[in-house]
């Protein structure tokens, strides 16, 4: 399995947008969440563990989340790029430490669905992930 650890990079631009944590999010058919619950001893941050579906040739706008993300592809290949970096390609058994704040998208350009689970540890009450705007 190839790890990649990406450094992290932080922006000082707000955007609008998110669901906040406390808030019902809008369902998504690619995400299945199989668990929320508070990070033990820190009830500032939470844990959520999902699988993320994207479709091909499809993928997400570049944004960061207030928290840390682990990800792995199941299946399939994921397109990352990290704000200021080379796109890098993702295969099944790859896997990949996403630090708070981070900039970064995913992205399927195949023409075949890619699958990744992800747990992520999240500050309670703020939104699950910020867009950015990027400019490249």
């Amino acid at each position: 399995m190839n790890k990649l650890i990406v450094p992290a990079v932080f922006i000082a631009i707000g955007a609008a947008g998110g669901v906040a944590w406390s808030q019902t999010p809008a369902p998504n058919p690619n995400v299945k969440v199989y668990y929320t619950t508070p990070l033990e001893n820190d009830g500032s941050r939470f844990v959520r563990l999902q699988s993320v579906t994207i479709p091909p040739k499809e993928g997400n706008n570049f944004h960061r989340h207030p928290g840390d993300q682990w990800s792995a592809v199941q299946e399939g290949e994921i397109t990352l790029t990290i704000q200021g970096q080379a796109p890098r390609t993702l295969k099944a058994g790859d896997s990949v430490y996403i630090p708070r704040g981070t900039v970064h998208r995913n992205q399927n350009l195949t023409d075949k669905p890619a699958r990744t689970i992800e747990l992520n540890i999240m500050d309670k009450d703020k939104p699950l992930l910020e867009p950015v705007p990027v400019t490249q």
